[in-house]
């Protein structure tokens, strides 16, 4: 396909459930840039640092080009009939339940829609589930228990209009940046708007909160439900809406009220007067909005947190009004349009339900597909036990990472690798699940893709394509298209282009419903190719004109009740709290597991960006002071966290932002990028028995030092292929890679070593080596070009490392310049930016701390002379950290 490169292509993020319009431009000379869609109403032009950084992880560096078969390359014809013609087999000998997909928020709506449609209405069997199940199944299950259906009430705009704003286990200054940063915009403009955060982590986003409650972990249900009761007792409940519009407030204000105050206290771990104050604030406030993310929903009783909270808000009145109705974020790109087409194995396409014969029968009857699933399926981590025990035969992972993500990740690797078929449709190589897959498909990736994604707030947007697929990768769509019709199915898969899927989706939306559904896209059924082409961003529902005449649409749901429940009122639910220890002796600690600022997922896109690996290059684990002192360990340290299924080494961060008694440490880390750092290994597949939501955020774990007998940090022009070392993480970085290193032993020849690491036979050896104190530096120069340098120390070693990687794109033509690396340290005429706290601009700690000493002594004097925290502003936390601790030397 040829692409215009002479206009800007208006797409969208491909990263979290924000969905940012982006416009992305490709120059004569190949080269792209990207920058914020100004009138896309997501983000009215901003992105965070992992939207800035688009354009860097587009390259085709380890990109699956050509369809595989044990590792050897093949035709799509070869490739394509091995798998329909296995699924089939697989089928006719053991049934349609012995297959199963496993896909995923990266995929497009219209092939999340095929992929749906080929195993429910044509293999018959529920067996698909998605990694959405991972971050969002408990909010839907939530969502359904109360509503009746899957239904965000809310907008984006109800965040800007709320007087107070509560964040209940969400990092939104680095998981959601644009959210936060709309936040913090309305704020500015309103300052008697409050905000409270509740989360057992003092994180960036905290430095925004009037309150900070580091509840216990899991203790939210008990927050909730004792809020109910104060709601209750205070007078504070909205009597009119409750006798209206909702059902079961009795039995849910009875359960709540087991509860005192003190029970709630103890529970949680709060004060009676943080409760006291959080209540009354909340019972004073009527435009309140409460988001939520994974620190509600990743939980064993996930759907009861959901619950909790919606019970509060039905309780008051406060849903579906301008300001004011509890929101559920969402991670990925697509998990909403995912939850639209029934992408989960408990869901039919259109919001219907597959336990509901009459839903299941409208869907057989538009689809044409007479052997439609009857029953739910298996969810995530129920399919990946049957992949183990060999009820399922033949898998297909789609656009996803389950050796890195999924719970009890090692035996799920051993279940991947021990299934008879496995076929990956995926973009790169290399990943830690592709390399188990018997047929590899090679699918077109973000920039060459053309679909449609939903974001949070219901809002459908166009992806664009403005590069042309490389190799032969083709879209998702077409690859479950061709599939289906080498199985016997092609006439109901005769589809040509996304937009005549996403019309036949939008007109299954509008079929039969007649607003008995929330999910309703009927006016845009049918979509021709110009239309689809052109389509803007725009908020479900949109029905298809009845009687003659378009119906007014809100965007707002049930601020006059109108659910989606038989008797179209809202159910409260009766929650009991329970507490479950899951520390022992030997596993004393909690660990809770997220994401950073500028990283993604398993780092299949984010690890392509020099600029994301700047701010944090390797796995960690915060650690609160006083467990950090009781375990021995030290900043910088390498620290062994384990837990009942298996052990990572990290890196130490001692922080009292930390709660004592936990530990936190994120999930990016793969055997891509880290010798030993797949955190998923240590969680186990324990989930919420109404969602089927893993619990990755409360593990019994424990820490441990590593007994390093060296450490080293390295730059090199090329990645290393093997690394010899008992720790080591790579990043991308400027002109080459970084690596960071621990060992147990000494290396016998430190040079040698070196050698082996920069795969540079030629080059020409500097050295320095100091045995009795341990030290080494090494620099490995081909002509000009540093091909390496390896920096070894006892403890962690202290050289910049920003200094060190920008010596890979630097001549060094003198061997005064040349030494100066072996010195490890810059001179005085090039000053050293410290580490990268703005990834957007590349500004270190340093030049701010230098700024701060000029004079500039807030985060928007900062802003003006260096642009740090003007972009995304998920830095600016950090920024005023350095003011704040800097402001004496600058006074003086």
């Amino acid at each position: 396909m040829e692409i215009d490169a002479a206009r800007e292509v208006r797409t969208t993020c491909p990263y979290c459930g924000v969905g940012c319009g982006v416009l992305a431009k490709v120059a004569a000379d190949g080269q792209v840039s990207v920058r914020g869609d100004p009138d896309h109403p997501a983000n009215f032009g901003r992105l965070c640092s992992k939207g800035s950084a688009l354009a860097e992880t587009i390259d085709l560096e380890g990109r699956l080009l050509h369809p595989e078969i044990h590792g050897c390359r093949t035709g799509w014809n070869e490739a394509l009939d091995r798998v329909a013609s296995t699924f089939s087999r697989t089928i006719a000998e053991h049934g349609p339940d012995a297959v199963a997909f496993y896909v995923s928020g990266q995929l497009l709506t219209e092939d999340y829609y095929l992929a749906n449609k080929l195993m429910k209405g044509f293999v018959g069997s529920a067996n698909i589930d998605t990694n959405s199940r991972l971050c969002m199944a408990s909010s839907v299950a939530g969502h359904r228990r109360a509503f009746g259906s899957d239904t965000v009430p809310g907008t984006y705009e109800d965040l800007e209009l709320a007087d107070l704003i509560v964040l209940v286990g969400s990092n939104l200054a680095w998981c959601h940046p644009v959210l936060f940063q709309r936040i913090a915009a309305a704020r500015e403009k309103r300052p008697a708007m409050k905000i409270v955060l509740i989360d057992p982590r003092r994180t960036m986003t905290a430095d925004i909160a009037d309150m900070h409650l580091a509840i216990a972990p899991d203790g939210d249900v008990a927050l909730f439900t004792g809020l109910l009761a104060w709601l209750g007792q205070h007078n504070a409940l909205d009597r009119a809406y409750i006798t209206a519009h909702t059902t079961g407030f009795g039995q849910a204000l009875f359960a709540a009220s087991t509860l005192d105050l003190a029970d709630v206290a103890a529970t949680t771990g709060l004060s009676e007067d943080e409760l006291v104050r959080f209540y009354s604030l909340f019972a004073a406030t009527a435009k309140t909005v409460t988001v939520y993310s994974q620190g509600v929903n990743q939980s064993s009783s996930g759907t009861d947190k959901v619950n909790a909270i919606i019970n509060c808000h039905l309780a008051t009145g406060r849903i579906g009004k301008p300001g004011a109705g509890p929101f559920s974020v969402t991670g990925q790109p697509n998990a909403m349009g995912g939850r639209e087409v029934g992408g989960m194995a408990n869901m039919l396409a259109a919001h219907m339900e597959i336990e509901n014969a009459e839903h299941r029968d409208r869907v057989r009857r538009f689809w044409n597909a007479p052997g439609i699933a009857q029953k739910p399926g298996l969810k995530a981590v129920e399919m990946f036990q049957g992949v183990a025990d060999g009820r399922i035969k033949a898998l297909w992972i789609m656009a996803t990472n389950p050796v890195d993500s999924m719970p009890d990740a090692d035996a799920v690797e051993a279940a991947i690798k021990a299934c008879p078929f496995v076929v990956v449709s995926d973009v790169l190589a290399s990943a830690d699940t592709v390399r188990h897959a018997h047929v590899r498909l090679p699918a077109t990736a973000w920039g060459e893709k053309d679909g449609t994604v939903t974001n949070s707030e219901r809002r459908i947007s166009r992806q664009r394509s403005f590069l042309a697929a490389p190799g032969e990768a083709r879209p998702d769509w077409w690859i479950i298209a061709e599939v289906a019709g080498r199985m016997g199915f092609g006439e109901a898969f005769a589809h040509e282009t996304p937009a005549e899927i996403f019309g036949e989706h939008a007109a299954l939306s509008g079929f039969e419903n007649d607003g008995v559904r929330d999910f309703d896209i009927g006016a845009y059924a049918g979509a021709d190719a110009e239309s689809y082409a052109s389509l803007e961003p725009f908020q479900w529902p949109a029905p298809s004109p009845r009687g003659g005449t378009t119906e007014h649409q809100t965007t707002r749901f049930f601020a006059n009740g109108n659910f989606y429940t038989p008797d179209r009122k809202a159910r409260f639910i009766a929650i009991r709290p329970t507490t479950e220890i899951r520390t022992t002796p030997d596993f004393p600690l909690i660990l809770n597991t997220g994401r950073i600022r500028d990283h993604w997922h398993t780092m299949t896109r984010t690890g392509k960006s020099p600029r994301l690996s700047q701010h944090i290059a390797e796995p960690f684990v915060e650690i609160h002071p006083v467990d950090a002192q009781h375990h021995g360990i030290g900043g910088a340290d390498i620290v062994r966290i384990s837990s009942p299924r298996g052990d990572v080494l990290v890196r130490a961060l001692i922080t009292s932002r930390q709660r004592q008694g936990s530990v936190f440490a994120p999930m990016h880390w793969t055997d891509q990028f880290a010798a030993k750092g797949r955190l998923d290994a240590l969680t186990a597949p324990l989930v919420d028995p109404v969602s089927g939501q893993p619990a990755l955020k409360h593990v019994a774990a424990r820490i441990e030092k590593f007994a390093a007998r060296a450490f080293a940090f390295a730059v090199m022009r090329r990645k290393p292929e093997r690394v010899e070392a008992s720790y080591w993480a790579v990043a991308k970085c400027r002109g080459g890679w970084r690596v960071e290193l621990a060992f147990a032993d000494d290396a016998a020849d430190w040079t040698a070593f070196a050698g082996s690491l920069f795969d540079a036979p030629l080059a020409e050896m500097l050295a320095y080596h100091d045995r009795d104190a341990g030290q080494h530096r090494i620099a490995a120069f081909d002509g000009d070009q540093l091909a390496g340098a390896l920096f070894v120390a006892p403890g962690p070693v202290a050289v910049s490392r920003g200094w060190a990687a920008e010596q890979l794109e630097e001549v060094h033509a003198s061997q005064r310049e040349r030494f100066r690396i072996v010195a490890g340290r810059a001179g005085a005429d090039r000053p050293d930016a410290g580490a990268t706290v703005c990834s957007c601009f590349n500004v270190g700690a340093n030049q701010i701390v230098a700024a701060v000493a000029a004079g500039c002594t807030t985060v928007e004097a900062i802003g003006s002379a260096l642009k740090a925290g003007t972009n995304c502003g998920s830095c600016r936390s950090e920024i005023r950290a350095l003011i704040q601790a800097n402001r004496v030397q600058a006074a003086e």
